[in-house]
């Protein structure tokens, strides 16, 4: 029993057998704490049952929490692939009491554990208390039998803290920590914890147990906590390491796993020259495959800027190793293998999985050559030993799309570091390009009434499913984020009652609206405007505006949604369920639900997929929803475990924390071999309101497709008269149109298409005859500046500059190449006069892409032209601006940037 599967099993079901909730992970994005990028420690899920702001049905837990360490205070992205123990991606092991046992049963726990179920020797271990926890000092001597020099008594650093007292923060809950030590042997240089060798490789920590036993106030002063908690935190990595013999974590049989296949890949060794390429590669394969399962898709910030940057660094060592083509995509499969019965997840993300990876890989492919080619040439000019300006980093980013680690991590292999405050100044000075800074997720701390509240009263209980109409009792009413006892005649607030038909907003279902009616007064009538679910989703509130009479806590009260918007929402969700589904028909199995809007007027659903779809795609996809619609087949419930509805292949939204029971929805009759008995077409995870029938949807018509973010679509649509409406006025359009080309069907189509040919025959021509009035003006030199179509010498860089009118900024990419043949190697910037605005274009040629970027030549003729940013290329870039009649002074800055 020595692989991180085996570990796995064993530690689970250790603490199974002791009493403990196995939970499983939670998803790599925090729900309940705004601090975290990523979780990064078993303890997250558990944060609120910590501080006592929830409460669950148990007191004990297990997990196997998978955690990111890349992004904010918690970033071990820069060390990994050179070290023995750094990941971005690894597996916290973890025990936990809530109010439950402390120190005199968590202590023995983890010592048989260790030793009698992973077989660890006792001699080769040793452990640390907090200096002064004399009674976590003698549970050791009496259950392990450990003597005072193996019980090592760590103390407060000179700055402050320790690592053996662990706190939360200024204030709250806190506590000592005893941690076990594996010793791996003299072979290994590095002494005892505690002694100035400490972080060498031969005593390695295995398992840090926390012992919240105090909370600590503003003027540092402690009281016992009245129910104290544990919190421990194992790396399965590392006790893999040892129990394999080694002390390297890659040498482990599931990373060497992943070696082997970036090796095979690459048809290089594993333990080559190219070592540390396959590290770092093997590493950012699991944390970019669980963050893009976990839904996090590759972006410009917060967390998908993160993902971006790992998968970065990953491309440019596999570029190192000589891959030619994208590598991480064909990896997955053996990562699948090695975790994916751990993590169903990863296996059911695996084909969005490999399609973003594949996407990035190709994109990022296109400007890697150039901007380590640029980054060769800015080397090139420094003295030796220098560090590469904070500007040439910053272009790096800007121009080629180089996040500024995978620079850093590219000139440590040089003996080389980066002027990073030049990098941040140059940052700060092109806002626009800064990514935004991440703004978290989660509940808020002022939202603790909502807390208290479903402490006090527990979760509604709510009756939306089966009726619209329900009475009830007020429980609680909040206004301006406090509870009161009454709202006055016109006053607005928040109602709770025990129980309501009113949905709560969530799983992109709008909240519900309607009334509330006080039973002993029917005339104080509360017009509801809006349900949202809060306290972790258990606090169902009304937000009402009241008429003539007040509604007090205690009041009887009549609930009663607005049937006719819910029957609305009802089909437009319903709809949702069968486009989730025709999408995965029609585009494959990797589209996943990525958000979601089911409101009375229209649908959203944003799902995963690279490209935009044909209009046959949205033809097929469109049709298909209303066949099922037609169908009229029954829509049906069922309540089971999550493992239940996995196994009956319900699709399940990516990320979502579900509950020990889900309701599973299922829909359509087809005989596809999926869903419960194999002829359900539609069968998912969902907790909103539904038809009764799919007939009830009524109609279903496409409106939109469109990009929502990278490697994200969205299709909006109508269900019911809204859709029928919409269907009608496309037959309207088609006859009206069949009407002017006197033809019908086929032969229409077919008249349009001769039509448009026709059209973009003579736009070419015209454009050409533009081009080449153009040409011939630019060569007699009458619409040039500085010389008509002569290029000058700048610095060894051939500039040819022209402004030209009579000609279209469509006109200037095609005059640009024509031009560029014209001077064989150099540079050209087009600024075409378009009534009184100007169009600019600038193209270098190939030979002259790393020092000069086309970019930055449109940029600066823009600012001169009273215009704003411009992009594109180093070889190709457009931009346009306000006034033409500043060219000159345009092509004087593009001058400058070459240095003339």
């Amino acid at each position: 029993m020595t692989g991180l599967a085996d570990i796995r099993s064993t530690f689970l079901g250790y603490f199974e057998k002791q009493g403990h909730r196995v939970v499983p992970s939670s998803p790599l994005v925090p729900r309940n704490d705004p601090t975290l990028m990523f979780a990064n420690s078993g303890m997250v899920q558990f944060k609120n049952l910590f501080t006592g702001v929830e409460t669950r049905d148990y007191t004990r837990a297990t997990t196997a929490q998978k955690c990111v360490r890349a992004g904010g205070k918690h970033n071990d992205l820069d060390n990994v692939g050179y070290t023995a123990r750094h990941h971005t991606f690894f597996e916290m092991l973890g025990n936990f009491s809530f109010g439950d046992y402390f120190k005199s049963d968590a202590i023995p726990f983890a010592w048989e554990l260790v030793t009698k179920e992973l077989g660890i020797p006792k001699d080769k271990l040793l452990v640390t208390v907090y200096k002064t926890d004399d009674e976590a000092a003698e549970i050791w001597k009496k259950v392990a039998g450990l003597t005072d020099d193996r019980i090592i008594r760590i103390g407060d650093k000179p700055g402050g803290g320790s690592d053996n007292f662990w706190q939360m923060g200024p204030t709250g809950p806190c506590g000592p920590c005893t941690e076990i030590f594996y010793d791996h042997g003299d072979k290994y240089w590095g002494g005892p914890p505690g002694s100035p060798e400490e972080d060498g490789d031969r005593f390695i920590e295995i398992w840090n147990l926390v012992f919240m036993q105090f909370e600590q106030f503003e003027d540092g002063s402690r009281r016992d906590l009245e129910a104290q908690s544990i919190d421990t935190g194992m790396g399965i990595e590392r006790v893999a390491a040892l129990l394999q013999g080694t002390n390297d974590n890659y040498a482990t049989d599931l990373m060497r796993a992943l070696i082997e296949a970036s090796a095979h890949a690459t048809s290089t060794e594993p333990d080559g020259p190219g070592k540390t390429h396959h590290r770092v590669i093997a590493d950012h394969l699991r944390s970019t495959s669980f963050l893009i399962a976990d839904g996090v898709m590759p972006s410009n910030d917060g967390r998908g800027y993160v993902l971006r940057r790992i998968m970065r660094r990953a491309m440019r060592h596999a570029h190192l190793l000589g891959a030619k083509d994208p590598l991480m995509y064909r990896l997955v499969p053996e990562l699948v293998r090695q975790m994916g019965e751990a993590y169903p997840e990863l296996r059911a993300a695996r084909a969005l999985i490999e399609e973003t990876l594949k996407l990035e890989e190709t994109r990022f492919r296109t400007t890697l050559d150039r901007g380590l080619k640029l980054l060769d040439d800015e080397l090139g000019g420094l003295a030796e030993g220098a560090a590469l300006p904070g500007e040439a980093a910053f272009k790096l980013y800007d121009t080629y799309g180089f996040p500024l680690d995978l620079t850093q991590d590219a000139l440590r292999e040089k003996g080389r570091t980066v002027d990073t405050d030049g990098f941040d100044a140059a940052m700060a000075e092109q806002k626009a390009k800064a990514r935004a800074a991440w703004a978290g997720t989660g509940e808020s701390a002022d939202l603790s009434v909502w807390f208290d509240i479903a402490d006090q009263h527990g979760a509604t209980d709510f009756l939306g499913y089966d009726t619209e109409q329900a009475e009830g009792v007020v429980l609680a009413i909040v206004k301006d984020g406090a509870e009161v006892k009454a709202l006055e005649p016109g006053e607005s607030g928040w109602i709770i009652a025990n129980q309501t038909p009113f949905y709560g907003e969530s799983g992109g279902q709008v909240g519900d609206t309607g009334w509330l009616r006080r039973l002993e007064d029917e005339d104080h009538i509360a017009t509801v405007t809006d349900t949202q679910k809060m306290g972790g989703g258990k606090v169902f509130a009304h937000n009402v505006t009241l008429g003539t009479g007040a509604f007090r806590v205690g009041d009887p009260v009549a609930l009663e949604v607005d049937h006719a918007r819910r029957s609305t929402i009802r089909a437009n969700h319903s709809a949702t369920h069968l486009l989730h589904e025709a999408l995965r028909e029609a585009l494959g199995d990797h589209v996943a639900q990525r958000g979601s809007l089911n409101a009375p007027d229209r649908l959203r659903f944003d799902f995963s997929h690279s490209q935009a779809l044909t209009a046959d795609q949205i033809a097929q996809v469109e049709r298909e929803v209303n066949a099922f619609i037609r169908q009229n087949s029954a829509v049906d419930t069922r309540i089971m475990t999550p493992d239940d509805a996995r196994a009956l292949g319900a699709q399940a939204l990516f990320g979502e924390k579900y509950g020990d029971e889900v309701r599973v929805v299922s829909m359509g009759r087809k005989d596809t071999g999926k869903g419960a008995d194999g002829n359900t077409y539609s069968l998912e995870l969902c907790g909103g309101t539904h038809v009764t029938r799919t007939g009830d949807i009524g109609a279903f018509a496409l409106t939109s497709e469109t990009a929502s973010s990278a490697g994200v679509r969205r299709i909006e649509a109508l269900t019911g008269q809204a859709a029928m409406a919409e269907l009608r006025g496309r037959d309207r359009a088609l006859s009206a149109i069949e009407g002017m080309l006197k033809a019908t069907g086929e032969d229409a189509v077919a008249r349009v298409k001769a039509m448009m040919e026709e059209r973009r025959a003579l736009q070419n021509e015209v454009a050409q005859l533009r081009r080449d009035l153009a040409m011939a003006g630019a060569g007699s030199g009458g619409t040039g500046q500085g010389g008509g179509a002569e290029a000058r010498d700048i610095n060894g860089v051939k500039f040819l500059a022209q402004s030209l009118t009579g000609v279209s900024g469509k006109d200037l990419p095609a005059l640009i190449d024509q031009f560029k043949a014209q001077i064989g190697s150099g540079a050209v910037l087009l600024i075409a006069d378009t009534g009184g605005k100007a169009a600019v274009a600038a193209g270098v040629t190939e030979d002259m892409t790393a020092r000069v970027s086309a970019v930055d030549l449109v940029r600066a003729a823009v600012e001169k032209l009273g215009g704003k940013g411009g992009g594109g290329r180093p070889d190709m870039a457009q931009g346009g601006g306000a006034d033409a009649s500043a060219a000159g002074e345009a092509i004087k800055a593009a001058e400058a940037v070459l240095g003339g």
